[in-house]
């Protein structure tokens, strides 16, 4: 049984006086291929949506889109993209720190309190900052954040799936999968695989 995401957070911060609080989360930081992508969502202060805000990772694809729909009518909404050669050069976690900042970055209004699932965003002022462990299956911002990022990569990957159509991307979503992991052995690893994980034990199956 799922259980949905609340607001309590949120509504301690509000009734402090906070009226901007985004929610922060990433997708993508596992996967063998293609960029990380994080978003930042900012619901209106004492936001009653009518409907139920899950980790994204509970939810069905098409579930997941409607309910992207959804928040992106009912948020203020900033998407961090980090390709792949930044990954490459800089480490997955440089990389998501990176996309964090660019997701908040992007949104059109200026928060007063971030809440991120795990994470501290590096460099930023702690005490307008809290990083909550399991944030997308407790916090709404940061499972609205959830949803949010991964359609929106799961939509670069399809993209990218037809560019590289021999790795089945628009499948596993470029996570290592056995399916993925035959296909890097019989074609090796594409521009778009990050060379920084070591991915060379599977280069011979």
């Amino acid at each position: 049984m799922k259980f949905p995401a609340t607001f309590d957070l949120e509504k301690q911060l509000w009734e402090k006086g906070l009226n901007l609080i985004a929610g922060i989360d990433e997708v993508g930081r596992g996967a063998w291929a293609g960029p990380v992508v994080a978003a930042a969502v900012v619901f209106p202060q004492f936001f009653a949506p009518s409907f139920r805000l899950y980790d994204s990772k509970l939810l069905g694809a098409k579930e997941r889109e409607d309910l992207a729909t959804k928040i992106w009518q009912s948020a203020f909404v900033g998407i961090g993209i980090i390709g792949v050669p930044t990954i490459n050069k800089s480490g997955i976690g440089k990389a998501t720190q990176k996309a964090f900042r660019q997701a908040a970055f992007s949104l059109q209004v200026s928060p007063e309190h971030y809440l991120i699932d795990a994470f501290y965003i590096s460099y930023w002022n702690r005490a307008i900052q809290t990083p909550i462990k399991s944030g997308d299956k407790i916090c709404a911002s940061i499972a609205a954040a959830s949803v949010v990022a991964k359609v929106y990569r799961d939509d670069l990957m399809r993209g990218l799936a037809q560019k590289y159509p021999a790795y089945g991307l628009h499948f596993h979503k470029g996570y290592g999968t056995k399916a993925h992991q035959r296909a890097i052995a019989r074609h090796k690893l594409s521009r778009i695989h990050r060379r920084s994980f070591n991915l060379a034990p599977y280069l011979n199956g």
